[in-house]
């Protein structure tokens, strides 16, 4: 942690001289071909045209400020104002997030923007305020899917006994476990080296992820059951939000929402093109009977009714996919 603050010292004594423009520094792990940075430096120059350059976002993408954990970290102590994480990684900041893992919670693409951009996604987007970390918007990460080395999987029981690394979200792996498989968490940047070597027999993602990770060179079946649609989440400092004028907050506010509209265009063509890529490229795509997934887990959803708050969320959740 040490490197990482002797980092930002130096950006930020670097723009000691600019006392009239207010720096956010946004870091994140991500290629600088993804959607998700793309939609984020379109976001930054939205702020920096909007404000006429007296607020600027800076953009340190490929993990160039540290890991996601570390990140986050930063953000929790005012040293680093924006990040981008997935929403099952802030289970571990409020349970109000487990919602968005449950699999088959959204009936379609259409029922999950809608959640996300409801006043239920602003309820779970601020409910880690109190951690000092304020979430600003959802941005679409596609649904989730399994892909495997050696065995194609076209219904729950091919799962049985494999060793399928998941997030470390209790969430993902109740969902495995409900299926068959053996859940493994692990972390991402060790897991071509383990589907490699056989430590794990798979793994679940979206596909522009599966594609550009090149886990594909290993995995040759890519079965799409789509069973969780977890969306990424732009974060931010709250000490550093607190002390952002009305006026800034607000031409924030209308970049981010900018942001998401451009990001969901871009994620729908990089999905479909990680998929013809992934078939050139001699990975067999399996479209399952998805019914027979989700029966399987239905498990998962009866054990949060003696959670109030989240048997409240999962009904709201419903109701919303029945109104116009």
């Amino acid at each position: 942690m040490r490197n990482i603050y002797l980092i930002l010292v130096i950006i930020l004594s670097g723009c000691s001289g600019q006392r009239k423009t207010r720096i956010l520094q946004l870091a994140h792990g991500l290629p600088v071909n993804h959607p998700v940075h793309i939609a984020m430096q379109y976001m930054a120059d939205r702020v920096a045209e909007a404000s006429h350059g007296s607020m600027m976002i800076r953009i340190y993408p490929g993990g160039q400020l540290g890991s996601e954990q570390q990140n986050v970290e930063l953000l929790q102590l005012g040293s680093l104002a924006m990040t981008k994480v997935s929403a099952a990684v802030m289970e571990g900041f409020s349970e109000d997030y487990k919602v968005l893992g449950l699999p088959y919670l959204f009936k379609d693409k259409a029922h999950y923007f809608k959640v996300c951009d409801s006043d239920i996604g602003k309820q779970i987007l601020t409910s880690t305020d109190d951690k000092w970390l304020r979430g600003l918007a959802f941005y679409d990460a596609g649904a989730r899917s399994f892909y495997t080395a050696n065995k194609p999987v076209h219904k729950p029981a091919d799962l049985t006994g494999l060793k399928l690394r998941v997030m470390k979200s209790q969430t993902a792996m109740k969902m495995v476990a409900a299926l068959g498989g053996s859940p493994t968490p692990l972390s991402w940047g060790e897991l071509y080296t383990a589907l490699q070597s056989g430590v794990v027999d798979g793994a679940e993602n979206n596909p522009p992820t599966f594609y550009n990770s090149h886990q594909y060179e290993v995995c040759k079946y890519y079965t799409l059951d789509e069973h969780a649609s977890i969306p990424d989440v732009l974060l931010m400092s709250k000490v550093i939000w607190d002390k952002l004028t009305g006026e800034q907050q607000s031409i924030l506010n209308e970049a981010v929402k900018a942001s998401v509209r451009k990001e969901r265009e871009l994620w729908a063509n990089a999905e479909q093109h990680a998929l013809n890529k992934l078939s050139e490229a001699g990975v067999k795509i399996i479209r399952p009977e998805k019914d027979a997934f989700a029966q399987k887990v239905q498990s998962l959803y009866r054990t949060y009714e003696g959670n109030p708050k989240l048997k409240k969320y999962i009904r709201a959740i419903n109701n919303l996919a029945l109104t116009n």
